[in-house]
């Protein structure tokens, strides 16, 4: 069942985005090369604590930090760990999840390690293209299959593929609520979007092919194919007429703006 959040729980979601906003504007401070993915992850759980919120992640099915960083081939969940030192060059993806007062907002993004190549960077810009081109379309009336048909149909033209068995989702007081939003999907299909509904939608790229295998950790997810992935992702409320994108941090929002988008 897709549940719509009134405007009290709108705003609370606010409060817990303006967090995951934060978040984005702290931590490319420390994202450098010789800096362990354990690092990032106390540095996560500073900024939450200081912000009076918690990572919902940490604890969910046991996974044991609060937020998954992933790097290169990595896709999804990878756990931190002071034995992964990012390297210049490295592309790295931080997925986490804020709880505060009770609600949630999810947000992902993939960030240059050091000096990245034209490859490396293409795969960060594609991942958010395929947002931008999803949230582009929507608002109340639209199929849910037009988002996930934008962000699979973006991949494709770049030359990229997306993962089959992971996707976005509702989001509120449950991490994961209805409906669930793939990465792929048929234009005119699925449910009706409505006015407050909250979504995660969050284009997972693959450089290679859209197979995945998950390591050995039971967590992991890498390419079956070795190459590289790229990760964007929002927490999303449906508008009257659009929407609004709870989780930018506040340089985003001030490019965007300027863009006039």
């Amino acid at each position: 069942m897709i549940i719509i959040k009134s405007p009290r729980e709108i705003d609370l979601m606010r409060e817990a985005g303006k967090v995951v906003g934060l978040i984005w504007e702290k931590i490319p401070e420390i994202i450098n090369p010789g800096v362990s993915t354990a690092e990032i992850n106390s540095a996560v759980e500073r900024l939450m604590a200081e912000n009076g919120s918690v990572g919902a992640e940490k604890g969910y099915y046991g996974y044991p930090a609060s937020v998954c960083v992933s790097v290169n081939e990595q896709i999804l969940h990878g756990i931190p760990s002071p034995k992964v030192i990012l390297r210049d060059g490295d592309i790295v993806t931080l997925d986490l999840v804020v709880l505060k007062n009770g609600y949630m907002a999810d947000s992902a993004r993939t960030f240059a390690v050091g000096i990245c190549g034209e490859r490396q960077k293409r795969m960060i810009a594609i991942a958010k293209q395929c947002f931008d081109n999803a949230i582009s379309l929507v608002a109340p009336g639209v199929h849910l299959g037009d988002i996930c048909h934008a962000i699979g149909e973006t991949a494709k033209a770049n030359g990229c593929s997306v993962p089959r068995d992971y996707t976005g989702h509702g989001i509120g007081t449950h991490m994961h609520e209805d409906p669930y939003i793939p990465c792929y999907g048929t234009a005119g299909t699925g449910p009706l979007l409505r006015e407050g509904m909250t979504l995660a939608i969050e284009p997972m790229v693959l450089e290679g092919k859209p197979e995945v295998r998950v390591l050995k950790d039971g967590w992991t997810v890498v390419s079956k194919d070795g190459k590289l992935t790229s990760h964007y992702e929002n927490t999303v409320v449906v508008t009257k007429d659009g929407c609004e994108v709870l989780t930018y941090s506040e340089a985003e929002k001030k490019v965007r703006k300027e863009a006039g988008n």
